[in-house]
């Protein structure tokens, strides 16, 4: 039955509009209002997102000498690029001399060279352990000094700890734990007697947790975590902050499958990397964070590998048969 409404000539039309919408279903009218005020508050949010993290960029490195200690990897070009677009003095460690250079062209051309400074490039390899002193005394030669250190080297090996060879297991170790450590010490001094500094550590979540097939990655990942654990003690009186972040996986993509990680059982689910990792803009705008406020520790992962963090600590019995399950299914360790 259709209701025929006619207009009064005296009500103009938005007296009558107003008539209209006091006869609609109150659900209605707050739905309709709803939907636009949640777009808006969104797109807001995003956008103030973006500018704090603008703003905490520019006034945590403006100006400030920072080393990056693998500018080569995806998290070390994404970090290197938001701290060159904030003013940082960078000083890009890395390997490859040449790739070093293609990289540090890349920033000044897509950088206002009135606002930024030209990279300084530095051979670091953390596999040659007889070289780091000699780049040590090239990375204070830049500029005489330093604000912030980042480390961000990391070497995987996924195996058998029985296959392994003990060259293997030094190799890893130089590069996951004593390259860092050996970078840190040398630089101290200069940051003790100036009295500030920010040591910043990017740690695998395997430095709080160790998994089935990474027995040599994972102790050097523990061992790296617990030096940095005892330093932030020591050096905190001369204003000196340590900060360590651990994250699962540094992926080129934030998306995740959540219908296929749904039918994942519970231990692939913690180590598969796909549908935990995080992306290097995600990683970048928190190390950003840390860098502001000097937060000591973070841990960078979805819930599930934070509960087996806890787990670890609280309820040994039950994490370890988790892991035990795990490694029996063939399937998942072909996954891995």
């Amino acid at each position: 039955m259709v209701v025929k409404r006619e207009m009064d000539p005296n009500v103009t039309e938005p007296e009558s509009l107003w008539h209209v919408l006091q006869e609609m279903d109150p659900t209605w009218i707050n739905t309709v209002l709803l939907v636009p005020c949640v777009v808006v508050l969104t797109a807001g949010f995003f956008y103030l997102y973006g500018w704090i993290v603008g703003l905490l960029t520019k006034t945590s490195v403006r100006n400030k000498v920072v080393v990056v200690s693998d500018a080569l990897s995806g998290l070390g070009k994404e970090c290197s690029g938001v701290f060159h677009k904030g003013g940082a003095r960078l000083i890009l460690c890395g390997k490859n001399w040449e790739k070093l250079e293609e990289f540090a062209d890349a920033l000044a051309n897509a950088s206002d060279p009135t606002v930024t400074f030209p990279p300084k490039l530095v051979l670091l390899d953390f596999g040659d352990m007889a070289s780091m002193h000699d780049a040590i005394e090239e990375i204070m030669d830049c500029y005489g000094c330093l604000d912030v250190l980042m480390l961000n080297n990391s070497m995987k090996v996924k195996a058998p700890a029985h296959s392994l060879s003990l060259e293997m297991d030094k190799l890893l170790m130089d590069n996951n734990y004593f390259g860092p450590v050996t970078l840190a010490k040398g630089v101290l001094p200069s940051m003790i007697s100036r009295r500030t500094g920010h040591l910043l550590l990017i740690n695998s979540i395997q430095g709080k947790l160790a998994v089935p097939f990474r027995s040599t990655y994972a102790a050097s990942k523990h061992a790296v975590q617990a030096f940095f654990d005892c330093l932030r003690a020591e050096v905190e009186e001369y204003g000196i902050s340590v900060s360590t972040i651990n994250h699962t996986f540094i992926s080129s993509t934030s998306a995740v499958n959540t219908e296929a990680a749904s039918s994942k059982s519970f231990w692939s689910l913690l180590y598969t990397k796909r549908p935990l990792g995080v992306s290097p803009d995600e990683a970048a705008a928190e190390i950003v964070k840390t860098l502001n406020n000097k937060k000591k520790e973070v841990i960078i992962a979805p819930s599930l590998p934070k509960v087996a963090v806890y787990a670890r600590s609280f309820f040994p019995n039950v994490f370890f048969a988790v892991m035990a399950a795990g490694v029996k299914n063939s399937g998942t360790f072909e996954e891995m």
